[in-house]
């Protein structure tokens, strides 16, 4: 176990057929996640040992929920800690594999004879398996997951926590596959595990999402597939094979880190008409820098100096970089009016109304010539986030942070209704 003796392990917990489990003593609520050089396919009826799996995977799993902890989502994972091994949140495991697919192929196919292998869902298709060696890993309904009720870690397992397993599935998909499109790599299915961590008592991602977890075809073509059904498609295992395998392993462990860079980094520009709206502008840039924008403020009016606006327009027209300006300006708006006329890039007016003429000058913003495209946003926040949608266009990173509060918005008011129910009774 590579590096262990900077941890106090404990015992073994759990052992599965990639993994093993242990305590961390001097870590409470927390495990070590150790991988296996082993290589398994049909519940372990194929198994090999494939040297410099563990760090692979290991690799692999760091980077992918790096990415999603970056944007958001609530997992397990803490740190990776050696080659082969991370810590993690200690959680207890929901003995269910989600699975989401996007392209129809592999066992999908068995069970719904007549559909094309290449079927492309939208929205995407959801399916539940039960983990169970002994009987193959049965497909479950939600209503015989209901039915199961499940208590872990003294969280009972009800309509709430399904809802939110289902609905984090897809999200965690949806961002992972926009990551891998910036590889031109389709993401075409793809299993994921939750547990309730021990301390929270909360559904978190958990176990491990590696290139066992996914199908993955560069330019959508499965000839080209880089995951573990190369291994499971072989007739024989030769030395020769083993190493074809381990060198798409590889492949997909070099690129999962170019996930966590942006493809196009933007910015957001906010150009204010005077230093007294400084305060509404500063909230524009704090709620920027949530979805990792950078957002960089100037001074300038339209009415006063039309000249230095638009020279000011022109020098962040002249790098290239992606930009979305926000137009503050009280009383009469001429500043979005003009930027917009002015530009081919996306501007929004956001003026701070004040509450003695505010209904009547937001007709300034509202009320364009023709010709004109701008739009008005009142709330700073919400303007930001609009900024975020149209550059999250071309960075999957900004996009994802987006898809991430999307969803733990929603999960908060699951919450809140489930609490308030209870709350009732």
């Amino acid at each position: 176990m590579a590096s262990a003796s900077e941890l106090k392990i404990g015992k073994k917990l759990n052992e599965g057929k990639t993994k093993e489990i242990y305590e961390v003593l001097d870590q409470p609520g927390h495990v070590l996640v150790q991988s296996k050089d082993q290589i398994t396919a049909g519940n372990a009826a194929r198994k090999d040992q494939m040297e410099g799996k563990a760090a692979i995977s290991n690799k692999t799993t760091s980077c992918v929920f790096k990415l999603l902890q970056d944007v958001g989502i609530k997992t397990a994972f803490v740190k990776q800690h050696s080659d082969t091994a991370f810590v993690a949140a200690y959680c207890e495991m929901i003995p269910l594999e989600w699975v989401c697919r996007r392209v129809a192929t592999g066992s999908f196919l068995k069970r719904n004879p007549g559909v094309k292998e290449g079927y492309r869902f939208s929205p995407l298709k959801m399916e539940i398996f039960f983990k169970d060696d002994a009987n193959n890993d049965p497909q479950w309904s939600e209503e015989q997951l209901l039915e199961a009720r499940f208590c872990l870690a003294g969280l009972d397992i009800g309509r709430c926590e399904v809802d939110i397993m289902s609905r984090s599935t897809v999200a965690i998909f949806e961002i992972l596959e926009k990551a891998w499109a910036t590889q031109n790599c389709t993401l075409v299915d793809m299993k994921i595990e939750f547990g309730v961590n021990v301390a929270t008592k909360e559904i978190i991602l958990a176990d491990v999402i590696d290139n066992d977890s996914w199908r993955l075809w560069p330019a959508g073509d499965r000839s080209q597939q880089k995951d573990k059904q190369v291994y499971r498609d072989l007739k024989e295992v030769t030395p020769e094979a083993m190493q074809m395998v381990k060198r798409n392993f590889e492949w997909v462990a070099e690129r999962v880190e170019l996930l966590l860079e942006p493809q196009s980094r933007g910015r957001v520009v906010v150009l204010m008409g005077s230093t007294s709206d400084l305060a509404h502008c500063e909230r524009i840039r704090s709620a920027c820098g949530v979805f990792g924008i950078p957002c960089a403020l100037r001074v300038t009016s339209a009415h006063k100096g039309p000249d230095e606006t638009l020279r000011i327009k022109a020098e962040y027209e002249g790098d290239g970089v992606p930009t979305v300006f926000i137009a503050v300006a009280g009383r009469s708006n001429g500043l979005g009016p003009v930027l917009s006329g002015n530009t081919a890039y996306p501007v929004i007016s956001c003026p701070p109304l004040t509450p003695d003429w505010g209904a009547q000058d937001v007709w300034s913003s509202l009320r364009l010539p023709s010709g004109l495209g701008c739009c008005t946003v009142l709330s700073p926040d919400a303007a930001a986030q609009f900024a975020a949608q149209v550059l999250g266009l071309s960075d999957h990173l900004v996009w994802a942070k987006l898809r991430a509060s999307m969803l733990n918005t929603w999960i908060s008011l699951k919450r809140a209704d489930k609490k308030l129910q209870g709350c009732s009774l």
